[in-house]
Parts: structure tokens; sequence; C-alpha cells
């Protein structure tokens, strides 16, 4: 029989701006919740797995940041292997945990996600940023950016792209305006994805902004990069969330704690290989069958929604609906609360914010309390099956890496 990884335990902090707390503290309140919530018959982690994107640009903590974190707050001396993978480092850390439980490597494991990005010198973060492409063909890639949104038939102005703002947001404009010419995506379509976010951003007190905004709310916030407004847009942010995987055997250890949420595929991908579909396509496919499901089976998602566009791309790339209907698919409610499968019920990149490490760590932190029915007044009744992705970098017009989780809800372990 097939050996699973089980998540026992999450935790996170609030995101946000924290310009008074080090990732030490981000990282102890994150940590020490997914112990707590464990409970003291999972043990004590025998390995763990921990992702920062940006503790070297923005803190100069280079090389050890998990053994740093993990020491300060007295869980020394076990390995720690430290997770770089652009946006997609949480959900790499996830992964890699996932993987040696279910090869029979370790009973627990820890999963650590964590960043700070906001820093006095707003350069250093989007030089950060920037750092998600080949640098070294930098003046290539923002020549080929801006030829795709030429061919869409706009006019491309990238000279403030890594300056006055993330140079992702010009990528975005590109795929956004490519959508709109080939399926006659509309900008309202654009901003009904961020006004049901920060819908469901409303409801989750850990969401970096809780405000609601109606769809012409959205259409009125200041330009980024037309066709994208602020709230378009994921913000930066602070913030750490944490796991806790163990082996079946393990699970059923926990008795009355035992809420079984089961890792039934997680799926690591990269990019930088032209003329193949679309890394979110490939990865999902073998997501659905490894866990041996399908799009039309999960209950809801989490999905890497860095700009209101690509969650628009998503839902087609992950089969949630046909090729160009993306658009439609938000406008019709099916991605809302109540709709045929809600998307982002944390609020997404776009509400919840976007600590570049701790994003993909936060998703699974979602589903997983979304599978045990602990989300309150953004729960998804009946929630039995959920998929996260997180995707991130940029490499030949796509992520240069993508993780594609699929979670279960089970009675108990088997």
């Amino acid at each position: 029989m097939k050996q699973h990884a089980y998540i026992a335990g999450v935790g996170m902090t609030r995101f946000g701006k924290h310009p008074d707390r080090d990732l030490k503290s981000l990282a102890a309140e994150a940590v020490q919740a997914a112990l707590a919530d464990a409970g003291p018959a999972v043990g004590a982690p025998e390995i763990a797995y921990v992702g920062t994107a940006g503790a070297g640009a923005i803190t100069g903590q280079t090389c050890v940041p998990g053994q740093v974190v993990l020491r300060a707050m007295g869980l020394g001396g076990i390995p720690v292997v430290n997770v770089e993978n652009a946006c997609a480092t949480g959900a790499t850390a996830f992964h890699q945990a996932a993987s040696m439980v279910t090869l029979g490597a370790y009973d627990a494991v820890l999963v650590l996600g964590m960043d700070k990005l906001h820093h006095p010198d707003r350069q250093r973060t989007l030089d950060l940023l920037t750092g998600a492409i080949d640098v070294a063909d930098r003046e290539a890639v923002m020549a080929d950016v801006a030829a795709s949104i030429r061919a869409a038939g706009l006019t491309p102005d990238t000279a403030d792209a890594g300056r006055t703002r993330s140079l992702f947001m010009d990528i975005y404009v590109a795929w956004a305006a490519a959508h709109m010419q080939a399926h006659g995506t509309t900008r309202a379509q654009f901003a009904a994805v961020s006004a049901k976010n920060a819908t469901h951003g409303s409801l989750n007190p850990r969401a970096q902004y809780r405000d609601r905004l109606s769809v012409d709310e959205v259409l009125a916030a200041r330009e980024v990069a037309w066709p994208l407004t602020l709230p378009m847009c994921s913000p930066i942010g602070d913030g750490a969330a944490a796991l806790v995987l163990v082996s079946a055997r393990r699970m059923r250890q926990m008795h009355e704690r035992n809420r079984p949420v089961r890792v039934l595929a997680s799926c690591l991908s990269g990019g930088g290989a032209p003329g193949r579909p679309p890394l979110a396509v490939t990865t999902a496919a073998a997501a659905y069958d490894a866990a041996g499901i399908g799009p039309d089976d999960l209950s809801c998602a989490e999905i890497h929604d860095a700009s209101a566009p690509s969650e628009v791309l998503l839902y087609e790339q992950l089969g949630f609906c046909s090729a160009g209907a993306g658009g439609d698919f938000v406008e019709a409610g099916h991605s809302a609360l109540g709709g045929r499968l809600p998307v982002n019920t944390s609020g997404g990149l776009l509400r919840k914010g976007h600590p570049i490490g701790a994003t993909g760590c936060a998703q699974i932190v979602e589903l997983t309390e979304q599978l045990r029915g602990e989300t309150g007044a953004r729960q998804v009744e009946g929630a039995r099956l959920a998929l996260a992705e997180n995707g991130g970098g940029y490499l030949d017009d796509d992520s240069a890496a993508m993780v594609v989780s699929v979670l279960a809800r089970e009675a108990r372990a088997a």
C-alpha cells in the first residue's frame, strides 16, 4: 500500500507590514502555533525544511536562515534544509517534506516558510523580485515582454519596470493583454477577481488587507500599468507559516487529536523549456494523476494570484474551466464562496499578502483548515478535496518553478 504524509499541525502569522519584528519573531509565532496545533503526541520534529526567498537580500541573513530561527526558539540540533525557489519557495519546502515522509525517511517533519520583504530602501525589494528572471539577459527578457505587449495591440512602456514597480507587473500586463485580445476578456472581469478575493480576505483575520472592494472600486483605483490597477497586483509583505507533517503511523498515535488531512499528491516542476505547454498545465496533470482525481472533484483551491489576470489564466490551465473561459468563470461567481469551486478563500495573494517564502505554506494552512471545517465565515461547506498551486520566477514566458499539491480530508488516518 502506498504511504502518505499527513498534515498534523498548522500555524501562521498575520501577513502585512511588521517593521518591529524580525524573522525569528515571525517564525517563532508560526512554528509554535503549528506544534501546539499538532499536540505533544507528535513528538519533536526529526528534520525541518525552511523556505525563504528574501532573507539574504532584505535582512542580510544568508546561508543558514533556518538554523538561526529554529535555534532561537529551542529547536536547534535537528537537520535543517534551507529552500529557495522563487515564489514557489514555501510550496517547494512542503513538497520536499511530504516526499521524505512518503518515502518513509521520517515520521515527523517541520515545514516553515518565512520572509520580511518591507525595507526602508524600496529598491532593495524591487531588486530581489528582479532576481527571479535571468538577470544576465535582462534587456532581452524585457524586450520580449515589450514585444508581447505590442503584439497584443498595446503600446509597451516598460521603462519603470523594476524601478518604480516590480517588473513582474509588466509580465502580467503582457499575459493580460494577450488573453483580452484572444478571448475578449474584459478589464472588469480581471477586476472581478480582485473584488472576489477582497470579499474572501475580509473574512480572514490573518489577511494583510481586509477591506471589501467592488468591481467599480477596483477599476477606479490607481493604475499601475494598464490594464492593471493597484488592487489587481499582489502586495509585498512580512510573515511566516508553518506545518507539521507526519507519517500514518504517527498520525494514528495522536488519538483524539487525529484530524487527518492527507497529502494525496505534491508535484514539483521546473520551467525553461520553450515550446511545451504551460507549466501549470503539466504540473496539474501530474498531480491529478498521482492523486487519482480530476479538477471536477475539487472542493476548493488556493492558487498563485500574483495578479488578477494570473488567476484568470490559472482557472484555465488547472482545468477549472475551458480555455478562454476564465473571465466568464469569475464573472459568473463560480470561484466565489458558494460557487462551483471557491478559489482563494484566504483572500489569495492579492489580499492575504505575499511574503514570498511563506506564501506556499500559507496556502496549505488555509486548505488544511478548510478540510477540517475550521475557517468560520469563509468555510466551504463539505470541503473534501483541495488543490494548492504555487508558481514563481520567469523563464521563456512561463513560470520557472511550480508546485501543485492535492489534499484530502479523511475520517481517520489509515
